[in-house]
């Protein structure tokens, strides 16, 4: 499955001195294609959040980035975890079950909230920390000196972790700083330098996955990646589209269309009534007749922020005569 980038996109980021610390991504993925940023760090010193431009891809005391898949197949597939920059092993973790961290299992992982992960010292008292890495995935041994773009591991969901992710944290002289923005100016992504080779695009939420259902599909499927049906049996008691979504904002609308055969099936509008890191959401009909129209189907999904589009997708669906 091809994740799309959403069509709003904000450059804000500086690119760096030649002479800084400088990061490459600490994933092996096309930013916008096969992964997303999901949260950015917590630039509030107060009880709020705010990231680097001042959004809310983030959340409270976040003291990373989240380097995100859009599915839990697609963290089975393996996705490599990479060095940001070349450096020295100093600690690393291995053996943390994978699973979604919830209240159940808290205990399970407190004091290793991390899960297995990488911490790398670099230069000029920097050190970066790579987080919920997927278990038995570490590639690398205490004291190795590592290149830039070395594999580390892989992309996991252990530690304190709700969907796959590398969580990568950045520090000097032990203190936290933001890579989008070292120098902790919080002009709110205002001309401010970026420790990044190539300083990533701030995307403002979109849409991660989506896909046709003959009914509506668990949130633990839509979350694995295995609920979309590029056919629906002519006599399914429904007909579904569903929409997987990150970054929501109270107030966002999800639009659903599916256009058929016989032109349009249903056109469904949800507004979200309070912020959300990630959601689902679905809509269609039920079977009426004796079977739906043969022929092919279209579904567009439409993310809607104060009147303007987000992200838009749309994918097609056959149903055999």
């Amino acid at each position: 499955m091809r994740w799309t980038a959403p069509a709003v996109l904000i450059s804000l980021a500086a690119p760096v001195a030649a002479s800084d610390f400088v990061l490459g991504l600490p994933i092996d993925c096309t930013l916008g294609e096969t992964c997303y940023i999901q949260q950015y760090m917590d630039r509030d010193p107060g009880p709020d959040a705010r990231d680097y431009i001042c959004g809310g891809l983030v959340y409270d005391g976040h003291k990373g980035t989240d380097f995100a898949l859009p599915t839990h197949e697609a963290m089975e597939d393996g996705v490599n975890v990479i060095a940001s920059a070349p450096g020295t092993v100093t600690g690393l973790r291995d053996g943390v079950t994978d699973r979604v961290y919830s209240e159940v299992n808290a205990n399970a992982v407190a004091g290793r909230e991390c899960g297995n992960g990488v911490v790398l010292r670099h230069e000029n008292g920097y050190e970066t920390q790579y987080c919920h890495m997927k278990s038995g995935s570490v590639t690398v041994t205490q004291g190795q000196v590592v290149e830039r773009g070395q594999v580390l591991g892989q992309v996991g969901m252990s530690g304190k972790a709700e969907f796959p992710h590398v969580h990568l944290s950045v520090r000097r002289n032990s203190r936290e700083i933001d890579p989008f923005d070292p120098d902790m100016t919080e002009a709110c992504g205002n001309g401010g330098r970026t420790l990044w080779q190539a300083p990533p695009p701030y995307q403002a939420g979109g849409l991660i996955y989506i896909g046709f259902a003959a009914g509506v599909p668990p949130y633990e499927a839509v979350q694995r990646g295995n609920a979309a049906h590029e056919r629906i049996a002519p006599n399914a008691r429904g007909l579904v589209l569903f929409g997987f979504a990150y970054g929501g904002v109270t107030g966002d609308v999800m639009e659903l269309r599916i256009t058929g055969p016989g032109g349009e099936v249903i056109d469904h509008r949800e507004t979200l009534d309070r912020a959300q890191a990630q959601f689902y959401r679905a809509a269609g009909k039920r079977l009426t007749a004796e079977r739906w129209p043969a022929g092919a189907y279209s579904g567009t999904i439409t993310l809607i922020r104060r009147g303007k589009q987000v992200d838009s997708r749309s994918i097609e669906m056959t149903i055999p005569k």
